[in-house]
């Protein structure tokens, strides 16, 4: 069994869904694993990693919308907003989706379905340079 990691830095232009597969992929074709796991990590509290619908762009645009509804950012029971008003809806976001994602790994490919992205979700309105790290396990 082996193990290998890299790291992605991703930038972002605020809020919103940005497809990470690719880069993901890139990881794997490198270390060369064909077939085992690969775990998809973000660094971060303000922003996650989700697998999600990646043939039209309306689902994401749904999800987005549904976030900003049922996670305001100018909620007046927020206390903590040292960052700003998306601040605490940011880091709320995150605990609702996930920090990372698991996908199996056959034949070097990873086995998502046909319709199925891995996309970092920006959950801050300000650009910022996300670190995704990828940890790949597998002969």
């Amino acid at each position: 069994m082996n193990v290998h990691h890299g790291q992605v830095e991703i930038p972002t232009n605020g809020k919103g869904l940005y497809e990470i597969t690719r880069e993901v992929q890139s990881t794997i074709d490198r270390c060369g694993v064909r077939n085992g796991t690969a775990t998809v990590f973000v660094q971060h509290t303000s922003c996650s990693v989700v697998i999600m619908e990646n043939a039209d762009p309306t689902a994401r645009r749904d999800l987005e919308e549904f976030f900003d509804r049922l996670v305001p950012e100018e909620a007046g029971y927020f206390t903590h907003g040292s960052e700003g008003s998306d601040d605490m809806p940011s880091h709320i976001r995150m605990v609702l989706t996930r920090t990372s994602e698991t996908v199996p790994v056959i034949d070097g490919k990873m086995q998502l379905g046909t319709w199925q992205g891995i996309f970092l979700f920006e959950h801050r309105r300000a650009p910022h340079r996300r670190k995704v790290f990828v940890i790949v396990i597998g002969e």
